[in-house]
């Protein structure tokens, strides 16, 4: 077994058996998954395009935006913008290579803008401004991208990812999936895509407290309102009940009051609270599983925008939950298991300085099976250019 592999059970209740649980889940349209997906979106263009014009991935992260709300006049059958949301967009990049001087500022800005015509229904050109504070990456930074092979992380970290999911944490998840899917928005046009769901389990009864931003535009007056709010209750319950085996209630913007008109409901016009409420930043939002999951260990740091290729903050973050999956699923006898990967800022990517293993079971591991998990790590470092290559892909999720 690899001297960096450390296992080591441990004796706790698994999170699907304790009594009470609470995951939350910020949809795509909250601020600050905009802002995660958004600056995933742009280091993935940003990274194919150090590929096309250099032949390698260069130095940059794009991990600290901030989505500044603006301000909005709301009415009953649409209302308008008075002043547009403004997009922070920072960090550090790499704009010189061998000479050349690439166009990253314009690039980044045209990266963001493709990004929200394509994801927010409502949200055009005029209704967003953009501040540029993308700085030139430090030369000591730079330097690790010039060395053959192998690449050293450009960070200290530990990451930690687990599993198996539980009902709970896929519960959330897939409700507010289904509230942004094309099926409901058609059914019900009025939800806008800045969604929120916070699950509270207690036994086999699921409590489902759901925001969602309505679009003021689709809403003819307040009894119109409450009545497609209603009408969205049943649809949710009906959704999670058919799926999961709990017993679901749900509530949609409990700080409605109907004695209070415009006042008392959650009108937006461009189906997000960043319009005129909420702002938002990279990291607040979900974490590398797509939830957030206070019953469960987390890493302090944020996936979206990190540079695939040398920044453990994203690499592990996904690893982790990798590993945890695949020990869980050919490891026999774990209720649950979580994975630590630790590594120190210099040393190579595919070398951390030390993964801990813990599984959650009833009976002590066999050797056969600690060398197993052994066998899982090892193939997975084996193949890390090839996984970090793989975060290219928006199909990995970051948000």
């Amino acid at each position: 077994m690899s001297d960096r592999v450390f296992i080591e059970s441990i004796d706790r209740i698994p999170t699907y058996q304790k009594q009470f649980e609470i995951v939350e889940r910020k949809g795509l349209g909250h601020p600050d998954t905009i802002c995660d997906l958004l600056m995933n979106k742009v280091s993935i263009e940003l990274s194919k395009l150090y590929l096309k014009e250099t032949g390698a991935i260069q130095h940059h992260n794009m991990d600290k935006t901030m989505l500044v709300a603006g301000k909005t006049e709301i009415k009953f059958g649409g209302g308008k913008v008075l002043k547009p949301m403004k997009l922070i967009l920072g960090d550090r990049a790499t704009f010189q290579v061998n000479g050349r001087t690439l166009p990253i500022g314009d690039f980044v800005k045209e990266t963001a803008k493709e990004w929200f015509e394509k994801h927010l229904r409502y949200v055009t050109g005029d209704d967003l401004t953009y501040q540029l504070e993308i700085g030139p990456t430090s030369r000591e930074l730079q330097s690790i991208f010039k060395k053959p092979k192998t690449i050293a992380a450009n960070d200290t970290s530990v990451l930690v990812g687990y599993a198996p999911f539980t009902d709970t944490e896929s519960a959330v998840l897939e409700v507010e999936k289904f509230i942004n899917s094309p099926k409901f928005k058609s059914e019900f046009p009025a939800a806008g895509e800045d969604v929120k769901v916070m699950g509270f389990r207690n036994g086999n009864s699921l409590d489902l407290t759901v925001a969602v931003a309505f679009v003021d535009r689709h809403v003819s007056s307040e009894k119109d309102y409450f009545a497609k709010k209603h009408a969205m209750v049943d649809a949710i319950n009906e959704f999670a009940s058919q799926k999961y085996n709990f017993t679901v209630n749900t509530a949609i913007n409990c700080l409605d009051d109907p004695d209070r008109g415009l006042d008392g409901i959650y009108l937006t016009v461009l189906g997000t609270s960043a319009d005129h409420a909420d702002s938002g930043e990279v990291g607040r939002g979900n974490k590398a599983n797509q939830v957030i999951s206070p019953s469960r260990p987390a890493g302090a740091e944020a996936i979206a925008g990190k540079n695939p290729v040398s920044h453990i903050g994203k690499i592990y973050n996904a690893m982790s939950f990798k590993l945890a999956d695949e020990i869980h699923q050919q490891v026999t006898g774990m209720d649950e298991v979580f994975v630590w990967m630790y590594n120190v800022i210099g040393r190579p990517v595919n070398d951390p300085k030390a993964i801990v293993i813990q599984p959650v079971t009833k009976t002590t591991l066999a050797k056969s099976e600690m060398e197993r998990i052994s066998d899982i790590v090892s193939g997975n470092l084996e193949r890390m250019d090839q996984f970090c290559m793989g975060l290219l892909s928006e199909d990995v999720p970051v948000a």
